[in-house]
């Protein structure tokens, strides 16, 4: 087992915490058929209001573009698993509403909550970054394989409070907004891009390459990779 230390665990959702089949089936089918019956439902909602406007200029519809013109570039975005905030807001309400009406649970491997549970009693803070929206993701931890486990964690960054998460000034904005040393954070994805650019801002990275799952056999580099959070312990400095 590998011992690192650290003051914060950030970890990423999709690949690291859940199988990369729970995003891109599970929650990808869900959604799908209801983005345009939520924008029609809640079409005076502003935060769909401002989900709507910047679908319309990113996806270069003119302002009369009406709700299938629109669910139409969403699911073009969707079928190339684009990141972009507009998507990703509109979805996160979607599987809000799933999760709170029990239609929706996340499927977590089995090693993940021994490992947070573990680190949150050694008094680590534990914080999320990923490209899903935070509402998305209180709501996806809200109701999980092994219970609720929303109270772990401190923190929750997405590309919209945080930036693109292959991009090093996003890492930057997550030490600052946690009021930590970069060196002091030691963050875990399945994606060594996003490991790159974490580094490139002074942090610790551990790669997930678990068996089954697209980034499985990647080239991590220099970063430390395992198949599992048990082959790793973080403890306090």
């Amino acid at each position: 087992m590998t011992a690192l230390t650290a003051r914060w665990v950030v970890v990423d959702i999709e690949g690291t915490l859940t199988p990369t089949s729970q995003v891109h089936v599970v929650l990808y089918d869900y959604a799908r058929p209801r983005l345009g019956p939520w924008i029609t439902d809640h079409a005076s909602d502003p935060v769909v209001v401002d989900a709507v406007a910047q679908i319309r200029s990113l996806g270069g519809l003119p302002d009369s573009a009406g709700v299938d013109e629109i669910v139409a570039v969403l699911h073009g975005w969707m079928d190339a698993d684009q990141k972009i905030a507009p998507l990703k807001t509109l979805q996160g309400l979607i599987w809000q509403r799933g999760y709170a009406e029990g239609d929706l649970v996340t499927e977590l491997f089995p090693d993940v909550v021994p490992a947070l549970r573990a680190w949150h009693d050694k008094g680590l803070d534990l914080a999320v970054f990923s490209s899903g929206s935070v509402a998305g993701q209180v709501a996806a931890f809200s109701r999980t394989s092994e219970g609720d486990i929303t109270s772990l964690f401190s923190s929750h960054f997405d590309t919209v409070n945080a930036g693109p998460k292959r991009e090093a000034p996003s890492y930057r904005a997550i030490a600052s907004a946690l009021g930590a040393p970069s060196a002091e954070i030691v963050f875990f994805s399945d994606v060594p891009a996003e490991l790159d650019a974490a580094v490139a801002d002074g942090w610790q990275t551990v790669g997930l390459a678990r068996p089954g799952e697209p980034f499985a056999d990647a080239d991590f580099g220099t970063h430390l990779a395992v198949k599992s959070f048990a082959e790793v312990s973080v403890d306090l400095p």
